[in-house]
């Protein structure tokens, strides 16, 4: 039998394994998206991209001439044969060495603090110009809701926002809010990290300058399911951003086709905790269904919206996220194959 450490070691690995199989499995149908997040698309990824480069060559020359010193004196003073074991002479005191190694500590905290606080202000208190989209953000146990104001829209686990330029400023600012729990906000390539707190409004902006999807997640532990409550943020042209808001303001399909579908979804809980605008269902605690086809995924990212994965999805939810608060509403088969129908029309 191997050593324990071993059996450890390989446990991880599979873990780590299937992980990596079960996301690539996830996203099967994604584009390869980076969240990196030494490549930012954003004005305030930039500058704090630009702030941690800073503070690194900083922090990284104090650890080089610390580092030199200490290797220097290790080598220059270590035991030789024929030393004498005694003590060397003692040196009480140097007036400019002290002065130094306080001086220039205090010198390089005072430089690190201005400029993070020039970064901070630039960041939280930049203007916002007419032009720039409002958006509202609530964070749910576990999946996100965006709420557009002015457009009147409700959309949710993705959102879409237009492409800025140098030449037509368009920023994004978002609103921060909780229904729960903390949450975190954070998208690398498009800005930093900022808390969803409880009663406590947060504000934080975006002014992407590519379009394409952004990968992002909760990043404050919010529950069993805090690793699976995934971000997608689509950066589209004005044109194709004006084609998407147009649609999602627009109520609900109406198909006759699937009306055995809509009485099921309409007569079961369903319509208790969901919306489907232009119906009898107005529930707000859970996801606005209107436009359900639109999305590409379900589950806050964790799988593609596919009428197989929605079906699985509506029988048992906690079979792909345990924790998830949507019950299983213990249809029939025929039921569930009535309101997958049904589901499938809202786009």
């Amino acid at each position: 039998m191997p050593p324990k450490w071993l059996r450890v070691e390989r446990i991880v690995r599979l873990a780590s394994a299937a992980a990596f199989a079960f996301a690539g499995h996830a996203f099967a149908d994604s584009p390869k998206v980076d969240t990196n997040l030494f490549s930012p698309v954003s004005t305030p990824a930039s500058q704090l991209l630009q702030l941690g480069v800073f503070v690194f060559t900083i922090t990284a020359t104090i650890f080089v001439v610390v580092g030199g010193l200490l290797a220097y004196a290790v080598i220059r003073f270590r035991e030789k044969s024929g030393d004498e074991y005694s003590e060397p002479p003692q040196v009480y005191g140097s007036n400019q060495v002290e002065l130094a190694w306080t001086v220039i500590p205090v010198l390089i905290v005072v430089v690190l603090f201005l400029t993070s606080a020039r970064v901070i202000f630039a960041v939280q208190d930049a203007p916002q110009p007419e032009g720039a989209l409002d958006v509202t953000v609530v964070g749910h146990q576990f999946w996100w809701e965006f709420r557009y104001p002015k457009q009147g829209i409700d959309a949710v686990n993705e959102i879409h926002v237009p492409l800025s330029s140098a030449e037509h400023p368009t920023p994004t600012y978002l609103k921060l809010l909780s229904a729960d729990v903390d949450h975190s906000f954070w998208v690398p390539r498009l800005a930093g990290k900022t808390d969803l707190i409880p009663n406590h409004p947060n504000d934080l902006w975006i002014d992407p300058l590519q379009a394409g999807l952004y990968l992002g997640q909760c990043a404050q532990f919010c529950g069993a399911q805090h690793a699976n409550m995934l971000l997608r943020v689509y950066v589209d042209t004005p044109e194709q951003f004006a084609v998407w808001a147009a649609n999602q303001a627009k109520p609900a399909v109406q198909d006759p086709s699937v009306a055995a579908g809509r009485h099921v979804f309409e007569t079961q809980a369903c319509m208790n905790c969901h919306t489907v605008r232009g119906t009898v269902a107005t529930g707000r605690f859970g996801p606005d269904l209107t436009h359900l086809m639109s999305r590409d995924t379900l589950a806050s990212g964790m799988i593609p919206n596919t009428p197989n994965n929605l079906r699985l999805w509506i029988k048992s939810p906690d079979s792909f996220k345990p924790g998830a608060l949507m019950p299983a509403m213990q249809l029939t088969d025929e039921q569930i194959d009535q309101v997958t129908s049904y589901l499938e029309t809202l786009k």
